[in-house]
């Protein structure tokens, strides 16, 4: 097939929606697809070149300086405008018409509703193309994050409105996880009148596996291979939270001193603060951005992995730390709860509880069997979250479609 994939972030960028959408575009293409991405410029102009066995079309783009780019390191003092700002192409929609005029496809998947994904959906309802919409966000996880406050009830209806029209000028519509469909669809009262389905991110298993990294990883990143390490996996934004990951671990250093600790890796605007928190100790590290294949072995360095994020559809980290083998200790919001089960694989706690979090890192840490058997549990439901069972699904979406 000639599937066309548009979205409004990419790699080498680091968030949920620019992994899966590499991730997707790669996988089709090494199973004989033509794939073509169309994203964004990292440069400011237009280009097309061939990367990983497929075209990606370069659109392009606008600096918006009041957020990083999540590629270039984030500045060590905080800035109100930053010299690497978020990309974004304002109107695609003339160089859109080019690229899939060029390209012929037989499918169109959109990613997010930013104005190249709106550009592809009018291309591809003018020439009779089928669309596939793949939802990543959540109207109340982005009031949340704006911190809406008594506006954030109507701000809230008005966007699953629009969330819900603008998927019923689709053709099809996933979403990670059945409670993304849940919150979004029925528990609001509304419906789409096109088919929609829970479609995994997922992860390709073949790079994650059990078992503590080499002593040559411990050294070179600076880390005591007798400890027992918390590790966090992600960006370093106030919206994930990762401040009460540290509050809970320095609570957990009082009960255990000397045995643990704290491994952060990402980057983002949140990171200079958190550092000053943990200012003055040798136990606190800040890893910054780490990329695969590297990536793989530091999930490795983790006795656990925890997380307070409240904003997460699925959690691309939670999967990847399962199928690394490790237990996890997260908060019970949005869809986390169908990767770590409380009891089972981890421990789910209260939003903005950090005596909860720490009591549950304290459970795990302090028990060498039930390390190992949550362990066990993380692989084996990472198992159900195999990319190439997602390759599968929407190989199935896209055929259907088209006959």
């Amino acid at each position: 097939m000639r599937i066309a994939i548009a979205t409004a972030t990419y790699y080498p960028q680091v968030n949920g929606v620019a992994v899966f959408s590499h991730n997707l575009a790669c996988g089709l293409a090494k199973r004989g697809n033509e794939v073509l991405v169309i994203c964004p410029s990292q440069t400011g102009k237009n280009y097309t070149r061939v990367e990983d066995g497929m075209k990606v079309c370069h659109l392009k783009s606008v600096d918006v300086k009041i957020y990083p780019d999540q590629i270039h390191a984030v500045p060590a003092k905080k800035k109100l405008f930053y010299k690497n700002g978020f990309r974004v192409s304002v109107f695609p929609k003339r160089e859109v018409k080019k690229a899939l005029d060029e390209f012929h496809p037989d499918v169109v998947h959109v990613q997010v509703s930013d104005p190249v994904g709106l550009s592809v959906v009018s291309y591809a309802r003018r020439h009779g193309v089928p669309v596939v919409t793949t939802e990543h966000n959540q109207p109340g996880v982005i009031t949340t994050q704006l911190k809406l406050g008594l506006v954030k009830k109507p701000a809230d209806a008005l966007l699953t409105r629009y969330f819900i029209n603008r998927h019923n000028k689709s053709d099809f519509v996933t979403m990670p996880t059945r409670k993304a469909i849940l919150d979004l669809v029925e528990a609001r009262g509304k419906e789409f009148k096109v088919p929609v389905a829970a479609v995994s991110n997922g992860v390709d298993l073949s790079c994650f596996r059990p078992g503590h990294a080499s002593a040559e990883v411990y050294k070179r990143y600076g880390l005591n291979i007798d400890k027992l390490t918390v590790l966090y996996v992600g960006r370093v934004d106030a919206e994930k939270n990762v401040k009460a990951v540290v509050e809970a671990y320095l609570k957990v250093c009082e009960a255990m001193p000397s045995k643990v600790q704290l491994v952060i890796v990402g980057d983002g605007t949140d990171r200079v603060r958190l550092e000053k928190m943990a200012a003055g100790r040798n136990d606190v590290h800040f890893l910054g951005k780490v990329m695969p294949p590297e990536l793989y072995e530091v999930y490795r360095l983790g006795d656990v992995f925890v997380t307070a994020s409240e904003v997460e559809t699925q959690g691309i980290v939670l999967i990847e730390a399962a199928a690394s083998g490790l237990p996890l200790v997260a908060v019970d919001a949005g869809a986390v709860n169908e990767v770590c089960v409380n009891g089972v694989n981890g421990y789910l706690c209260k939003p903005e509880n950090v005596n909860e979090l720490t009591q549950a890192l304290r459970e795990v840490l302090s028990d060498e069997a039930l390390r190992k058997k949550m362990a066990a549990e993380s692989v084996r439901l990472a198992n159900e979250h195999d990319f190439e069972r997602t390759l599968d699904k929407f190989t199935n979406i896209y055929t259907k479609l088209l006959n």
